[in-house]
């Protein structure tokens, strides 16, 4: 590992780095030919450490540690010799079984990977065992393994004294997996693999690279989504010393330069004319009446049972919704970035791929070089939340146009600054919902019927089914819900719109369970109903209902302390199951000051109970941050009104609650963590604000205008 030259890395330098680059543990690298690989992803070393390929993008999320974990318990290998390295992009070897390709996303990264690496680390294990007992003359099976040590009798040796005459044993077919008795190392709390190399600063992340001659590039884009450049002039921007070119791409104007401080000082200086003909100019406030207006209609059936609009009419009680959902951007702590350096017949990419095989696929398209001569680098990355997987590639085309353009041999480093990044859209779509229900005399619930208006942004890629009537991400969590309603029908109506958007942590779920669970919950108040038991009554479950009676447990119910009031939400996504309990005040900013959130989680084996604590926590925090204060909003001519983090507001660590997470014990298949913590908590707070404050907040963010009498 080599010394880093960043200004960031030179801050964290010290002890703890030199005791990091000593010991090159826990951090992806790439690792000299081992002597025994078994299989795409297990390598074992002379030096007795155990290499795992990690075939996901790592971004905080822990498939690191996930995968790790898989491979030492069924090797037993020791957690001190394990080490891990990124793949390459190679489909055949490491793709993503949900999807058919390499990438990461939809919480799929576990679910998707636990028999194979099961597999891989028990092969490895039945071949240092087969080995063991040829050297030493004893029947395999009397031979023992534990915490990287085999052994019989008084023969003892490493998994590296072994690796060489492991080699040659055969490679099981079906290797004996362990019962879950038998597990050491799933279900335990081991260290997250990279928390050394990242707490030292010695991870490298696309924003660290530096390679010899390298030149550093930004863009500005056009002030709406679908404008073009008409003509630049670029005088002021050539003459800011360092600035070396100027170049117009599809995207935009690029600016290259020998460092980041003098391409941005470049770029302020352009002088650009943009065609904004075909560009998409309308405001969100626009929008959000054209989607209400198509809401008018029932739209395309997703989902239907028994007589929904027969049943609201004949309701004894009755209550409506509209609920606004705006924009919303990513903001990763590290926006887009790239480095390309081409060579003879390729080129080198180094980037933090969500996508790898697509990414770099597309970055031999546009260069005009095989996908063979390619070499991806893939690099620690700074977050994404969805934001870095797009289905046309379009992070890795514009950095490799922004290569060719530029042409020469010099590397490029492209790099999006926040306001590119809070500017540039695939956003969360903005969506629209008209909702009506009812309850009989009794208050019992008897329909329920959802219409939704919103953009599609699976349509006409690779990921939609053209013979769909309708796209699921745009009503999932209410299709399909947890809940047997008698009467209940799902309507879509599919806009166009010009704003590029895309997946957001949880996708369609981080507003379908808002409508869902702030709609039943007027719903069983509306019959007079107990927000628990009523929930109970309703789901389909099992699970589900051990996981809310668990939520229920952990809290105490729904009692809160004077001036504060509960709520509580529950919602399965990505096969997961989640319920929260949040219990709120009224905050100085006339929004609801959230002090503590109790959650209950069912996503089957939990490997790393820390690491699932981790995400469930991530996702309510990141969730109430933008369910609170975030919105992208587009003014007059589409102009995006946000640029950066002063006025797209995020939770600050001062409003973070408290959070408590039990983990339901389960021996299931592991199932999706990385997004479901994330939709129930903001339902779980407005129920909570509703109970205290009477008020019903049927947009977002809390903080808008309508919800807090023209505070913002």
């Amino acid at each position: 590992m080599t010394a880093l030259q960043t200004d960031r890395r030179k801050f964290l330098a010290g002890t703890g780095v030199v005791l990091g680059l000593a010991l090159p543990m826990r951090g992806a690298k790439a690792l000299p030919a081992a002597p025994f690989a078994p299989n795409a992803f297990v390598r074992v070393l002379p030096d007795n450490t155990v290499s795992v390929v990690i075939k996901h993008v790592e971004f905080g999320q822990g498939p690191a540690t996930g995968l790790t974990t898989i491979v030492a318990d069924e090797m037993d290998a020791d957690w001190a010799q394990m080490r891990i390295e990124f793949a390459p992009a190679n489909d055949p070897l490491y793709k993503n079984l949900a999807f058919g390709t390499m990438g990461t996303g939809g919480s799929t990264a576990m679910g998707n990977s636990w028999m194979q690496m099961r597999n891989a680390g028990a092969s490895a294990r039945a071949m240092l065992v087969a080995a063991a007992a040829k050297q030493w003359g004893v029947p395999a099976g009397e031979v023992k393994v534990a915490k990287g040590v085999v052994s019989h009798g008084a023969n003892k040796a490493s998994f590296g004294d072994l690796a060489a005459l492991a080699a040659t044993m055969p490679v099981p077919e079906k290797p004996t997996l362990k019962t879950p008795e038998q597990w050491t190392l799933i279900g335990t709390d081991v260290p997250k693999i990279d928390s050394l190399v990242k707490s030292t600063g010695a991870a490298q992340f696309t924003m660290d690279v530096a390679r010899p001659g390298m030149v550093v590039s930004v863009i500005e884009h056009a002030p709406a989504f679908g404008g073009m450049v008409k003509s630049v002039d670029d005088k002021a921007a050539l003459a800011v010393p360092g600035v070396v070119a100027v170049k117009a791409i599809p995207q935009g104007v690029v600016v290259y330069a020998k460092d980041t401080f003098a391409a941005m000082k470049g770029r302020k200086a352009l002088s650009i004319e943009w065609d904004l003909s075909k560009a998409e100019t309308r405001s969100s406030e626009r929008m959000i009446a054209d989607y209400e207006a198509a809401n008018a209609n029932p739209g395309v059936e997703c989902e239907a049972n028994g007589d929904a609009a027969a049943a609201i009419a004949g309701a004894a009680k009755k209550i409506e919704a509209a609920y606004i959902f705006p924009f919303l951007a990513h903001a990763p702590m590290e926006p887009m970035d790239a480095v390309i350096e081409s060579h003879a017949g390729g080129a080198d990419f180094y980037v933090g791929s969500q996508f790898q095989v697509g990414d770099t696929r597309a970055v031999a398209g546009v260069l005009g070089v095989p996908f063979e001569g390619m070499t991806l680098h893939e690099q620690y990355a700074g977050g994404s939340f969805g934001r870095r997987a797009t289905p046309d590639m379009g992070n890795a085309v514009e950095a490799a146009m922004a290569k060719k353009a530029l042409g020469g041999t010099a590397p490029v480093k492209h790099m999006w600054t926040r306001e590119n990044d809070i500017g540039g859209g695939r956003y969360r779509p903005l969506m629209v919902h008209r909702v009506s229900g009812g309850v009989d005399a009794k208050g019992a619930i008897v329909g329920l019927d959802i219409r939704t208006a919103g953009q599609s942004f699976m349509r006409g890629t690779a990921f939609f089914n053209p013979a769909e009537k309708f796209d699921d991400a745009m009503v999932e969590g209410l299709t399909k819900s947890a809940y047997a309603f008698p009467n209940l029908r799902v309507g879509a109506n599919e806009m166009k719109n010009g704003v590029p958007t895309l997946w957001w942590r949880s996708v369609g779920n981080t507003h379908t369970a808002y409508v869902m669970e702030t709609f039943l919950d007027r719903l069983i108040e509306l019959g007079k109903g107990d927000p628990i038991k009523a929930r109970l009554a309703l789901m389909k479950e099992a699970r589900a209902r051990a996981v809310l009676s668990k939520c229920a447990e952990l809290a105490g119910g729904l009692i809160a302390k004077s001036g504060r009031a509960r709520g509580v939400a529950f919602h399965k996504s990505f096969g997961s199951y989640v319920a929260q309990i949040a219990e709120v005040s009224v905050g100085r900013e006339g929004v609801p000051r959230v002090h503590k959130i109790w959650a209950a989680v069912d996503c089957g084996v939990a490997i790393n109970p820390n690491v699932v604590r981790a995400q469930v926590e991530g996702g309510i925090g990141y969730g109430l941050g933008h369910a609170l204060y975030s919105e992208i909003t587009l003014g007059e001519g589409g102009v995006v009104q946000q640029s950066n983090f002063d006025n797209y507001r995020s939770l600050r660590i001062g409003e973070m609650p408290d959070v408590e997470v039990a983990i339901i014990k389960s021996t299931a298949d592991p199932t999706g963590i990385g997004e479901p913590g994330l939709p129930p908590a903001a339902p779980a707070v407005a129920n909570a604000w509703r109970r205290l404050t009477g008020k019903v907040v049927e947009r977002l963010p809390f903080i808008h205008p309508v919800n807090t009498g023209g505070r913002a």
